[in-house]
Parts: C-alpha cells; structure tokens; sequence
C-alpha cells in the first residue's frame, strides 16, 4: 500500500464532495468500520453519518487542502474551508485531519483536530 498515494485519494475525494456537499463522492476512500473522529469532543461516528450531516446545512463552501506529510500507513493533512450555512452566515475552519489507511488504501481511522471563526478569514500559509 502506498500511503502517499491513498492521502492523494483522500484529498481528491474531499475537494470534490466538500464544495458539492456531495458524499457520495467519498465512497470508496472509507473502509466499512473506519474510526471517525471529526472533533476532539465529538462522538465517533459513521463517516457517512457525519459528512450527510455536516454538509445538510451547506449552502455553499470553498477549501484547499495541504500536501499530506506521510509515514508508514498514515498520514496527516492540513486544510482549510469557507462554509455559508442556509441562513447565510459563514464561518472558516481551519484544521488537520490525522489518517490511517489499510492495506488496500483505504481510510481505516480518522480524527481531525479544527478551529472556527465566524466570518471569512484568510490564512495564507495554512494548507498550502
């Protein structure tokens, strides 16, 4: 397994769901019983549950993702996202999705570390 590779699949798949509020354009990056943590504080969930959930109130949204630093079968990625909720506001988070992937590439444990702020912030040297 190509660690490299398989956090090249998962950035892909993000940046074309996440913009969408698309989760079907997640499948196949998940394994069937992945760990998900989106939140230190948060329940684990389903990776399917939380991103139906996450991208429900999603009007629209824009994210970069960083180059993935990699070792052995993980791997961790900074990113970065503008989201307008249905009512309009917005917020911008910033965090880092930490991964482990299976022997066939597939995510098998996710936990994400993040901040919000409400309004558009730049943060120019975050996910580049």
């Amino acid at each position: 397994m190509d660690a490299a590779a398989a956090a090249r699949r998962w950035v892909e798949a993000w940046q074309a769901a996440w913009p969408a509020a698309d989760p079907d354009a997640l499948q196949g990056v998940y394994a069937d019983d992945a760990l998900f943590l989106s939140h230190p504080f948060r329940a684990e969930q389903a990776p399917a549950a939380y991103v139906a959930w996450a991208f429900a109130d999603q009007a629209a949204a824009e994210c970069r993702f960083g180059e993935p630093v990699v070792d052995a079968d993980r791997a961790a990625v900074d990113w970065w996202a503008v989201v307008t909720a249905r009512d309009g506001s917005v917020q911008t988070l910033a965090g880092t999705s930490l991964l482990r992937f299976d022997r066939n590439g597939k995510v098998i444990e996710q936990r994400d570390a993040w901040a919000a702020h409400d309004g558009r912030v730049e943060l120019p040297r975050w996910a580049r």
